[in-house]
């Protein structure tokens, strides 16, 4: 028998956009650095947030394959746009990290440890899609045994406030992965947010203790069920209009045995290695370390930084690179993300949220090399049941 969810978790409350300073303020009260969408460089990014109005109210994002523009909206939505090029796991997976510091001394050295205390962070606005990567990147950085110290002490300090999508952007594809557009598990709190001429107002669903403890703070009323439906029909709605979709039907096996398909030539003509695609993505967790000494001898130091699998130097081993063409690290990228990452971790690598599509210099769509690929696979190279 399961237990019993406390009666605070089912709840469903309404906050009136007039109100909804209030959730800063609590989260300030209680020691949180609010990080949250803002405008900024003609994009929508996250960073910390002090009032209501930081947020991107009565703007929204159109996206299409190498195209990420800003707009006006008709309303004053503050969520009403899908997703930039930040990624929550700048975050919790810094870009650039020191790992340990070292000094010399009369007789050797001395290592100084990294002490420094990991922010108190609420993370406002994220979106289910990301909700998942954050669940990825958690199997991968807190694995028994396996543990990252920085995620682990990082992680552990987040509150999280999700908000449920209302409307899809143009390279979206989240519901063929199974990861939106409604947020379903990891969260505090889940926002809905509902507007129309007459009215603005957010359902908010508890999802923790901590949410509860919050919505007990905050100026509300209980949802009744015509709010609940009604929001729950918006984001129905935007799971009818994915811009992008995907079959993942046996998609391990199709790239397996697609290994030597000429799809891979063609895109190599067309991709130019630079990387956007893992700095952008939310789950990529590639590093390289570098090690560091003053002009004088007297200190050295170890960082670490994000790398890129579409790098040279990131597969240089004794002899050069055993991934010297643009055609093995797309396909390597591709293949881990979407088939070797199932083997690795037990799930995709991929969310749906469409970053890579947007950020693609060139336009390259994983949805489309995906479809190419199972278009045009060859029976001969099928496994027999």
């Amino acid at each position: 028998m399961t237990a019993e969810v406390p009666l605070d978790l089912k709840r469903q409350v309404v906050v009136e956009r007039e109100h909804f300073q209030h959730l800063f303020t609590v989260l300030q009260s209680k020691g949180y650095q609010v990080v949250g969408p803002t405008i900024r460089d003609y994009a929508i990014v996250y960073d910390t947030l002090t009032c209501v109005d930081d947020l991107p109210a009565g703007y929204t994002d159109e996206q299409d394959g190498g195209s990420y523009r800003l707009k006006k909206r008709d309303d004053q939505a503050l969520f009403g746009y899908a997703v930039g090029p930040q990624a929550w796991k700048r975050l919790l997976h810094p870009p650039v990290i020191r790992l340990w510091q070292a000094r010399r001394k009369e007789h050797g050295f001395e290592m100084v440890p990294e002490n420094a205390e990991p922010p108190k962070l609420a993370f406002l606005g994220v979106r289910s899609c990301e909700l998942h990567a954050i669940a990825i990147q958690d199997k991968v950085f807190l694995r028994e045994g396996y543990s990252d110290p920085t995620y682990a002490s990082r992680r552990e300090n987040v509150c999280i406030i999700a908000v449920n999508c209302g409307q899809a952007g143009g390279t979206c594809f989240c519901t063929s992965m199974h990861t939106g557009p409604k947020a379903d598990a990891g969260f505090d709190l889940a926002l809905t947010e509902v507007l129309d001429a007459r009215h603005h107002y957010f359902v908010v669903e508890v999802g923790s203790e901590l949410g509860a403890e919050l919505v007990q703070e905050l100026p509300s009323r209980e949802a009744g069920k015509e709010e609940i439906d009604l929001a729950g029909r918006i984001v129905a709605n935007t799971a009818e209009h994915m811009g992008r979709s995907m079959d993942t039907t046996n998609i391990k096996d199709l790239l397996y045995r697609n290994l030597d398909h000429p799809r891979w030539d063609e895109v190599a003509n067309r991709c130019l290695t630079c990387g956007n695609c893992t700095m952008v993505c939310p789950t990529c967790f590639c590093t390289t370390v570098e090690d560091v000494t003053d002009l004088t001898g007297e200190s050295a130091e170890r960082w670490r930084k994000w790398d890129s699998c579409f790098t040279m130097d990131f597969s240089y081993i004794a002899g050069g690179s055993i991934r010297n063409s643009s055609k093995s690290r797309y396909r390597q990228w591709m293949t881990h993300k979407l088939a070797s990452w199932i083997d690795q971790f037990g799930t995709s690598g991929c969310v749906g949220c469409g970053r890579c599509i947007t950020w693609c210099p060139v336009g390259i769509d994983i949805t489309e090399e995906v479809r190419a690929i199972r278009e045009t696979d060859s029976p001969a190279g099928r496994k027999e049941k």
